[in-house]
């Protein structure tokens, strides 16, 4: 089992740090424009409070964007809009994408996004439902085809399909370094909406948290309709965008408060009713443990 190496990956953000003053000047004094960053660091963990007992230490009115399941049709509007807002994300890439679109990686990775990892095939019964062995041959084929498709610049962040982890993949991956991403907020974008049923959707759920990590899709029209509205009403009513980049040192973390309970698993034992796990995988591998709690499958 080999760790994630960090310092091929901070001599490139290096060189790419070193064009960001003039990306940020692109943008007016009204743009979002990143309010800080917050480094990651390498001791694997899980956070994200949908799906975990832990989240990011942010500040009240702090946002961390993130979008799944790309590279995908709509995801060159998606960093348009976040182009012209000098705002910075992180993407959780499926592999068998990055191989068909290893472009738009590319560029998201040249643009100052962060490239995580989210499966090479994103498996429809998830990666909960495989034998240990096919999971971790998908995840690592995954992180394969990103590495390549991003010049090597890819993050070691990990996001689950349909959220749905078990014990013993999140151990794998943390051993390896990497963390693993819930989210705090999500804006239901795999059902069909308007972008402005949306937009108001997802600024209710955020003005009653707060803050946190929250979860779109760069797969979905819809989504990439919506952004340029959503980045200017974050800026608009006082969000600030917080970009999450691997460093060195602890990552700073907020443990749930008493009572958490997860909101997500289940949603996803209920996603996973009836359908079968391969032989030798009871069908509740790891539901209910308190530090593996998960978010949706299904409504991934």
């Amino acid at each position: 089992m080999t760790q994630f190496s960090r310092a091929p990956f901070y001599a490139l953000l290096s060189l790419a740090c070193a064009g960001a003053p003039a990306f940020a000047r692109d943008c007016g004094p009204d743009s979002l424009g990143v309010s800080r960053t917050v480094t990651i660091g390498p001791k694997g963990t899980a956070v994200g409070l949908q799906s975990y007992p832990r989240t990011l230490d942010l500040q009240d009115h702090e946002v961390v964007l993130t979008f799944d399941d790309g590279p995908a049709a709509p995801t060159a509007k998606v960093l348009d809009a976040l182009a012209k807002e000098c705002a910075r994300a992180t993407f959780f890439v499926i592999g068998h994408n990055a191989e068909s679109a290893p472009g738009v990686v590319m560029r998201a990775a040249d643009e100052g996004h962060s490239i995580g990892h989210h499966s090479y095939s994103h498996p429809g019964n998830t990666l909960r439902l495989m034998e240990d062995g096919d999971a971790k041959a998908d995840i690592e084929k995954g992180i394969k085809a990103v590495e390549k498709a991003s010049g090597g610049r890819a993050a070691p962040f990990f996001r689950f399909p349909g959220f749905a982890d078990t014990p013993s993949l999140v151990a794998y991956l943390e051993a390896k370094g990497y963390t693993i991403f819930g989210s705090d907020l999500w804006a239901s974008d795999w059902s069909p909406m308007s972008p402005k049923g949306e937009l108001e959707l997802v600024m209710k759920r955020l003005e009653k948290e707060g803050k946190g990590i929250v979860l779109f899709h760069d797969s979905k029209a819809q989504t990439a309709a919506m952004l340029p509205d959503f980045l200017r009403e974050l800026k608009a009513r006082g969000y600030r965008l917080v970009h999450i980049v691997p460093g060195e040192g602890e990552t700073a973390l907020m443990a749930a408060g008493p009572g958490w309970t997860s909101t997500t698993e289940p949603i996803i034992a209920k996603t996973l009713a009836g359908k079968h796990a391969a032989p030798g995988r009871s069908h509740g591998d790891g539901a209910g443990e308190e530090d593996h709690a998960h978010p949706p499958a299904a409504e991934q």
